[in-house]
Parts: C-alpha cells; structure tokens; sequence
C-alpha cells in the first residue's frame, strides 16, 4: 500500500506509527522493496517514508496498517489480507441492470451526446 505523506500526516500517522527519523531516498527504496514488503506483509515492519532530498513525499505501509490508520475494520478471520489475492463477489446486485450508454450520455449532458455521435460516426467511417 503506498499513500502520499500528507494523507499520512492528515490521519495521524506519526502519532499511530513509530517510523524512521530517515527519509529514504526513491533509489534505496527500490532496491529494498522486496525486504519491506516482506515485512510489512509479515506485520514485523513499520511504514516506510520515501523521498527526494529529505523531503518526505509518500509511506509505504500494509493494507493492515492503512486500515489501523484510517480506523477501519479488518477482513473476517479467515479472509486473505492482501487485495492482490483477495477474491471479490462479482454477482451483479438484485437491482442491476445492462448499461445503457444514450441512457448514460443524456444523464451526463449534451456534450457528453454529442461526443458520442461523433465517435459513432468516427467509427462508421471507419468500417
């Protein structure tokens, strides 16, 4: 998970996390990237923050400690946290329904209609 400093800073994180007195730079976080990962992963690492020249421009964290950051709830036990393997209900909702996409651009205006037909006629030229 990576989110910029100043979000960091908004939520508290300097309060809620111990992390280092040391920016690291873009270039050593890169090679050490596999590392922290790993360790954030295995909830042994803290937030790392990167950036240029000192300046603190982004933090590195586990979806787990953005959670505790934001406040959120965490997944049931039992549940995969990480949202690259996570799985996600696709069912369509009860509710749902084909898009229709005149029904979209009228809802979006004329301009969005107009820009429409002139990719539709774009395209018929085109065939």
């Amino acid at each position: 998970m990576m989110l910029t400093y100043d979000e960091f800073e908004d939520l508290g994180g300097e309060g809620k996390f111990v992390v280092a007195d040391q920016v690291i730079e873009p270039a050593v976080l890169a090679q050490q990237l596999a590392q922290v990962v790993e360790a954030v992963r295995a909830g042994t690492g803290a937030p790392v923050v990167w950036g240029a020249d000192g300046e603190p421009e982004a933090v590195v964290m586990s979806t787990t400690q953005y959670r505790d950051l934001r406040g959120d709830d965490h997944p049931p036990a039992g549940v995969v946290d990480d949202p690259t393997v996570r799985r996600y209900a696709t069912e369509p909702l009860p509710g749902s329904r084909p898009l229709d996409l005149d029904e979209w651009a009228a809802r979006m205006g004329p301009e969005t209609q107009e820009l429409l037909e002139e990719l539709r006629r774009e395209d018929r030229e085109e065939s």
